[in-house]
């Protein structure tokens, strides 16, 4: 059963592979255009009355007896007493740590899962999840809907969902919102980096304002209330709503 699963959603994998790789004929391309766009109406329809969310990128890497996993649970926890619909990639570790959170303190946990070969599971801590095919779409999603984002530690994916949000913001795409890279230690070097090209101009000093570094919940919390919270003011959605 589980290897039919992963016949049925290895043929969507392919289609997106092969479109990246190069020119093809306009009907492909248009008949892949029509696809896309399916999956945008169902991820806007699915996600519509979200309230406003907070959005936490992580690992899935991390087991639930690991720091960062437990710290994800405090963080979920934490944004759903803010009145936070969570909504992370509805995957394990980091995201499901998060999702947990809010789940168990009766706030409102969302996930936009993605296909992959490995076929990643979504984790059971979700009051509504989406599954994608794309990339793209799903990035997308996770940003449309959120008014702050948590980077956790993380890989490759993470930090594009990082560095994309950032680009949002300096480039006036998105608003202001806030972001917290969560983990001092763990992103040390990516800190010093980030650093490094405000010094060199390679980025405007200024960009940095948009960043909050921290290993404290509290000290995110009330960055959110404040730049987040206040700053668009918006209204507690209560829980289990």
């Amino acid at each position: 059963m589980k290897n039919a699963h992963k016949n049925k959603i290895l043929p969507v994998l392919t289609e997106e592979k092969k479109f990246l790789s190069g020119p093809r004929s306009r009907f492909r391309n248009l008949l892949f255009i029509f696809k896309v766009s399916w999956h945008f109406i169902r991820g806007f329809r699915k996600m519509h009355f979200l309230g406003p969310c907070v959005t936490v990128f992580g690992s899935a890497r991390y087991k639930e007896s690991g720091r960062y996993y437990k710290k994800g649970v405090e963080v979920g926890e934490a944004l759903a007493n803010l009145g936070f619909t969570v909504m992370t990639g509805g995957g394990p570790g980091i995201m499901e740590a998060a999702n947990r959170g809010a789940y168990e303190a009766g706030g409102y946990s969302v996930g936009c899962n993605i296909l992959l070969p490995q076929e990643q599971t979504p984790n059971p801590y979700l009051h509504r999840q989406i599954t994608i095919p794309y990339f793209f779409v799903r990035k997308v999603l996770l940003i449309k809907y959120s008014f702050a984002f948590v980077v956790m530690p993380g890989g490759f994916g993470t930090m594009d969902e990082f560095f994309e949000s950032l680009m949002l913001i300096q480039t006036k795409m998105i608003k202001t919102f806030p972001v917290v890279l969560f983990g001092t230690q763990y992103h040390k070097d990516l800190i010093a980096h980030l650093r490094l090209m405000a010094r060199k101009k390679t980025i405007d000093p200024r960009d940095m304002k948009y960043l909050l570094i921290t290993d404290s919940v509290e000290e995110m919390s009330e960055h959110l209330k404040k730049y987040s919270i206040l700053k668009y003011k918006l209204i507690k959605k209560k829980k289990g709503t």
